[in-house]
């Protein structure tokens, strides 16, 4: 007697397809805010580059906040889910050679579109009261992965002293590089500057200096 495959309920291939449809409605959201800014990009405009309806769009997220919030958090999430992946292939903790590729990896977290999407939503923020507070939010919670996961790469122990400051000396520092890259992408001085970074967490990082 042969093995009978159970059916699949109606219900899963519409749940996949809804779940399709928010995912492509957050990677729209995103491309446009990097390209467009948040006064020219609107629902309608996510929608259409979706390929989904405004309706279709308004059933996943009640409100252009609601869109463009969890857009920027999703790529966040993806970013960071990326950057942790890297520890497998890191080499052995305390060497320079592995400070030097977790320097250039959060570096890269800060100077891509996520980034520049990020930062037109940070700007929108200062100026829409119903943004700000989400926005904030959502920084103080992606600032805080970032920082754990740099922790976490590096090896660093911050209960030593100046440890911590130094960590996220380099999350600020990254910040500043994806700031000069939206007007020039000078690699050549930002890999100078990488270079210097990872010397100075090697210095404290190693209790040297």
């Amino acid at each position: 007697m042969g093995t009978v495959t159970p059916a699949r309920g109606p219900k899963e291939p519409q749940q996949e397809r809804s779940r399709a449809t928010r995912r492509a409605l957050l990677e729209a959201a995103v491309s446009c805010l990097a390209e467009r800014g948040w006064s020219g990009s609107t629902v309608s405009v996510v929608a259409e580059r979706a390929g989904v309806s405004r309706g279709a769009a308004q059933h996943h997220f009640r409100t252009r906040e609601d869109l463009f919030t969890a857009a920027v958090e999703h790529v966040a999430e993806k970013r960071q889910g990326a950057l942790k992946a890297v520890a497998h292939d890191l080499p052995p903790a305390g060497s320079a050679a592995r400070t030097r590729i977790v320097v250039e990896e959060i570096v890269n977290l800060y100077t891509g579109p996520l980034f520049r999407a990020a930062l037109h939503l940070w700007v929108a923020a200062s100026d829409e009261a119903p943004l700000r507070d989400r926005v904030t939010a959502l920084e103080a919670r992606v600032g805080r992965e970032a920082h754990r996961t740099a922790v976490a790469l590096l090896g660093a122990d911050e209960s030593v002293p100046g440890v911590r400051e130094t960590v996220q000396g380099l999350l600020d520092m990254s910040r500043g590089l994806g700031l000069a890259t939206l007007l020039t992408d000078d690699k050549p001085r930002r890999d100078r500057v990488v270079t210097q970074w990872a010397r100075i967490l090697d210095t404290v990082l190693n209790g040297e200096g």
